[in-house]
């Protein structure tokens, strides 16, 4: 497989972070080869902001807010129209290390010639004080006892689920799996999506990439203060586990 990398970064409002995230992929040591921002018809001078100092960036505007979930269908499915190998997903308020994107394809080729394709790589996430956030910690994949013991000798783990903060997606992946389900709106669309992929395929968290997720407070879904987030939350964990294979065996 080949190594063209598009970031594709979902936004809604948050054009302050957004800036901050994208100086942060721009300066990686080794730059995706395409940047797309995915905005969710942002009112804050988001466009502007994008359009006056980001001119390199192609920003896909969405009619209305489809939420992360319909960000992610809509963004992964321009980036795998246009041929990239390897989809780079992120929300507006990840901010990568210099080394993430570098890290994760150092590994990709690692993986492959050792133990064959990967679908998915997942970077470590940390929360702005430095402790892992909770949020975005992977799900291990530990039933198979030799691919644990290959993942640790090369310093990863085996994964069964991720986040979309700073994940990497083969392009074949996208071919056999589809996108993003995008009636989830927010929360469990990328448990869903990656837990569906993972009980067929081989995906790696990969401690040596990091970023830095700056939600306001260190949280999970279910400790969120927003009633309505709250409902997203545990509407799609029932949507999950009931209208997905995702977790079955």
């Amino acid at each position: 497989m080949g190594e063209r990398v598009c970031a594709v970064i979902v936004t809604y409002n948050r054009k302050a972070l957004l800036k901050e995230c994208l100086e942060a992929v721009l300066a990686q040591t080794r730059p995706p080869d395409h940047v797309l921002v995915v905005d969710n018809a942002s009112t804050d001078g988001t466009p502007e902001m994008l359009q006056e100092e980001f001119p390199q960036v192609e920003v896909l505007r969405l009619p209305e807010n489809q939420g992360g979930a319909g960000g992610f269908h809509e963004g992964m499915k321009r980036a795998y129209e246009q041929g990239f190998d390897w989809l780079w997903l992120m929300d507006d308020d990840t901010i990568p290390r210099a080394k993430a994107l570098e890290a994760l394809l150092e590994a990709a080729r690692v993986f492959e010639k050792r133990l064959g394709r990967t679908a998915l790589l997942a970077s470590l996430v940390r929360w702005t004080d430095g402790s892992l956030h909770p949020m975005n910690t992977p799900t291990p994949h530990v039933s198979d006892g030799e691919l644990l013991v290959e993942a640790l000798e090369m310093r990863a783990l085996p994964i069964r689920s991720a986040s979309f903060v700073s994940l990497l997606v083969a392009r074949w992946v996208v071919e056999a799996y589809g996108f993003p389900i995008k009636d989830y709106f927010i929360w469990n669309d990328d448990v869903e999506y990656t837990a569906r992929i993972l009980r067929r395929e081989k995906g790696f968290w990969v401690p040596q990439s990091e970023v830095a997720h700056h939600t306001k407070k260190k949280y999970t879904p279910l400790h969120t203060s927003s009633p309505d987030r709250f409902y997203y939350e545990v509407r799609n964990k029932i949507w999950m586990l009931t209208k997905s294979q995702a977790w079955s065996p």
